[in-house]
């Protein structure tokens, strides 16, 4: 089984914050303590983390949810409750985060070492009574629960980071030519798709040395998503030399140059920036005999095409013959470059996902399958996931805020009426008419 992971799907849960706490000082001289409730720590919230020494979300196969610490409780005499410790998720360069925000899926870039991304914030502590203490109401009996952290699902794609990649049809050679040009050990077999993900190697030329990735092979139809398709060519973006290995002997019983137009095909339909990539030809298993005359006719095709002829080279990946050379001019076009891609700095950058720039005090009313009304908004539903509904004076506080903000009158208008169900957040309320009684 490869442990090459490139895909995954994870559940992530931020810490919720911790509950204020409704308390009253109480001293034998102080007969008029007051409150003294502290308040609730914030919750842990979680990121995930790019890390140099991965190379594969294979440790997303074990482990698919994480949760941060939640804050503690507040104590007494305005003691403060211990904020959640923030979790970091360790992923490979290269990796792409998306997730669903506020109804729009959103994807975040992960590539260099030491990039953060927040993606779940850890919920807010909650007041103790300290604070709704006021002129007219010295000894509130009130407190906030702890908010919510964030919870959310997160898919992540890795796509390769290697200097090289190495193109073509299904079994012309490329993961013989890894095994030749590196330490790699790829498995080789005489079957289509014997790549079923990437492969990667360091090869060293001259003491220069560069990272090759045996992408899986390619097919005519692979940007529409037939057969690997987008899991071949989502691995080749971020590579920056392609060499294209086309079978000049013919073994399969198809064209070579035939094959050599389809897979520039597939790579321009995919993206017109990664048809532009710096490509060298590797007329490959050249020790046969049926190659030498498709070596004559294809060289002037090849030309024709677009490459240079320095660009072609003749090779038989599985007798070592005429790799030198194929090296030697990656090498020298690496060096040509102003900055090679496996050599990421690093950064200490921290990325969020983009939110809306929507008022938190605005809301609005959907209706449900079952008729009920659902109230959304971002202040309104913080506050009713934060309310104490065991307290009195914390039922009498959300009413007052629903007056405020409109809410009631907006749902009165809608047709709720005493007794009727209303949902905020994950509660369901029984609406109140205080005109009634």
């Amino acid at each position: 089984m490869s442990d090459f992971i490139d895909r995954a799907l994870i559940t992530v849960k931020a810490g919720d914050g911790g509950d204020g706490m409704a308390t009253f000082r109480r001293e034998k001289y102080v007969p008029r303590g007051g409150p003294d409730g502290g308040d609730g720590g914030r919750g842990g919230s979680i990121y995930l983390e790019v890390s140099p020494h991965l190379n594969t979300l294979l440790p997303f196969r074990f482990e698919t949810h994480y949760e941060a610490d939640k804050g503690l409780n507040a104590g007494r005499q305005r003691k403060r409750g211990r904020t959640g410790e923030d979790m970091f998720i360790r992923v490979p360069p290269g990796t792409t985060v998306s997730a669903e925000i506020e109804g729009e899926v959103q994807t975040v870039d992960l590539l260099f070492p030491g990039q953060k991304l927040l993606v779940a914030r850890g919920g807010k502590g909650g007041l103790g009574n300290t604070h709704f203490a006021t002129a007219s109401n010295q000894v509130p009996r009130i407190a906030e629960l702890g908010q919510p952290g964030e919870e959310r699902e997160l898919q992540l794609e890795l796509k390769v980071i290697a200097d090289v990649g190495l193109v073509g049809f299904p079994n012309a050679g490329k993961s013989t030519l890894l095994s030749m040009v590196s330490a790699a050990r790829p498995k080789i077999a005489n079957y289509p798709f014997t790549t079923l993900s990437p492969n990667l190697g360091v090869a060293e030329y001259n003491d220069f040395t560069f990272v090759v990735a045996d992408i899986p092979g390619l097919i005519e139809g692979a940007s529409r998503g037939v057969g690997l398709g987008h899991d071949f060519l989502r691995h080749i973006e971020r590579t920056r030399i392609l060499v294209h290995v086309v079978d000049a002997a013919g073994t399969e019983g198809r064209d070579p140059f035939e094959d050599f137009q389809t897979i520039n095909a597939e790579l321009k339909a995919y993206s017109s920036e990664l048809a532009q990539r710096p490509q060298l030809v590797a007329l490959n298993k050249t020790d046969l005999p049926d190659a030498q005359a498709f070596d004559e006719l294809m060289r002037p095709q090849i030309i024709a095409w677009g490459i240079e002829p320095e660009n072609i080279f003749p090779i038989s990946a599985a007798t070592n013959q005429g790799l030198q050379p194929l090296q030697r001019r990656i090498v020298d076009i690496l060096l040509e470059m102003p900055e090679r891609i496996t050599r990421l700095p690093y950064s200490e950058e921290i990325l969020t996902f983009r939110f809306s720039n929507i008022d938190p005090n605005d809301f609005w009313l959907e209706t449900e399958e079952d008729g009920v009304l659902r109230v959304h908004g971002e202040k309104i539903e913080r506050l009713v996931s934060m309310t104490n509904f065991a307290q009195s004076e914390s039922l009498d506080r959300l009413q007052r805020v629903l007056e405020a903000m409109g809410v009631s009158a907006a749902l009165f208008a809608a047709g709720v009426r005493h007794g009727d169900p209303v949902r905020i957040e994950k509660a369901e309320l029984l609406w109140q008419d205080e005109s009634i009684g």
